[in-house]
């Protein structure tokens, strides 16, 4: 019986890529590099510090230190993030999460994102109630796909391993949920542009496909 979901916030909990993706090709833009769509791509679900350590390897004419390249996305995003009005939790998650909450499973967090946009997120929606743990990218030296935040965050389980899932929406992401040994949940939606979900036990296109009741049913 599953006891424990581990969401990803990214993609899963709130639409934030928009946010980030402006951010990310301003500075770009700022940077004097062309940075091609799959390339792109390819970051979802690095840290921001993992994806500048990457960039700096395809573009040399980059020459800033990594941490002040974080630094200024931080501050473009975070500019554009209190300004966006129209950013919502995705449809079907704030249900999800209320109900799994008030049915005892335990809710833990296990994002790429820094713990300063992680907070920001939380804080808007209000949704810090619900979970037993934070767990953020930034602490970990290498990001997903490597399962390291996703062993941590199990570790922090009430129950084994096996008593786990991960709701995931990036290839990175389900290819890390897998190497961790954790049954996952692929979230395909329409902001999901070139993710691979071959590897997911289960994939969805709309969180009304999923409450407490089949959760803990899961076979995992």
């Amino acid at each position: 019986m599953i006891k424990t979901v581990i969401f990803d916030m990214d993609g899963v909990i709130v639409d934030t890529e928009p946010v980030h993706r402006y951010a990310y090709y301003l500075q770009f833009s700022e940077l004097n590099i062309e940075v091609p769509e799959e390339m792109y791509t390819s970051f979802t679900g690095f840290s921001t510090r993992n994806t500048f350590q990457a960039l700096k390897g395809y573009f040399p004419s980059v020459e800033q230190e990594v941490e002040d390249l974080i630094q200024r996305k931080r501050n473009i995003f975070n500019d554009a993030f209190d300004t966006k009005e129209d950013l919502y939790l995705l449809d079907g998650v704030e249900d999800l999460i209320k109900d799994l909450f008030h049915n005892g499973i335990q809710l833990i967090l296990a994002s790429s994102a820094s713990k300063v946009t992680i907070d920001r997120v939380f804080t808007r929606f209000n949704l810090h109630q619900y979970f037993t743990h934070i767990v953020s990218g930034e602490d970990f030296p290498q990001s997903k796909p490597n399962p390291a935040i996703f062993n941590h965050a199990a570790s922090l389980s009430i129950a084994p391993k096996e008593n786990c899932i991960i709701i995931e929406d990036s290839t990175n992401g389900i290819k890390a949920a897998k190497a961790a040994g954790i049954y996952c949940v692929g979230y395909r939606s329409q902001h999901s542009n070139l993710q691979d979900y071959s590897e997911a036990d289960l994939v969805i296109d709309h969180f009304n496909e999923l409450n407490a009741q089949k959760i803990s049913q899961i076979e995992a």
